[in-house]
């Protein structure tokens, strides 16, 4: 049963407002046992975005991007990351930005996509929701070969894997992101491909 909370915003700080908007809000929390208790969070708005997560259900393989995060690499993760494509919306709905982003990254232009989920991926400090979606591909959906925009900074490799080698990834360590994590999980659950690849 959904249930709000109570609470009364005191203060509203703009940290920073550059790529993001940092925010630092002091505010009145109603606790379960009736007190009241203040606090003070900071907020990190990037905007909201979309993924997909590719698949050919006959051949069992999905397709993934390896690329540069700078934020994982200042926490000690010296590898490129291999993750889902993705990007924000800017102006876009989730289903549009999901179909742009494997146009630019991948190269493929999809076909039906089906939303798996909306969810938060840090709610500790981060605003963005992320629409999670899954849809079929295959070798004749290809229009070009991905890569991104070079000019957004954008260096990124295309991966096609099948999808137990890409959950056996997840185990050994190799694939840490967790909307990728997610959607790979749900393409075997839900068995969306006939075989491994």
């Amino acid at each position: 049963m959904p249930h709000e909370p109570t609470l009364r915003i005191l203060k509203v700080e703009v940290l920073s407002d550059d790529w993001a908007t940092l925010k630092k809000t002091t505010l009145d929390y109603l606790r379960r046992d009736g007190t009241w208790s203040t606090q003070i969070r900071q907020t990190y708005d990037r905007g909201d975005g979309a993924a997909v997560l590719p698949y050919d259900p006959a051949r069992g393989t999905v397709l993934l991007v390896r690329q540069f995060r700078y934020p994982a690499y200042v926490h000690g993760h010296r590898e490129m990351l291999i993750e889902v494509c993705a990007g924000l919306l800017d102006a876009d709905d989730p289903e549009t930005c999901a179909r742009k982003e494997a146009e630019e990254e991948l190269g493929y232009r999809l076909g039906k996509l089906s939303l798996v989920f909306d969810a938060f991926m840090s709610p500790g400090s981060v605003t963005e929701r992320l629409s999670l979606y899954v849809g079929p591909y295959s070798a004749d959906d290809r229009i070009s070969e991905g890569g991104g925009h070079a000019g957004e900074g954008e260096d990124i490799e295309v991966i096609e894997v099948g999808l137990d080698d890409a959950l056996a990834m997840v185990a050994r360590g190799e694939i840490i992101d967790a909307k990728t994590i997610m959607l790979l999980q749900h393409a075997k659950l839900a068995g969306l491909v006939e075989r491994a690849a």
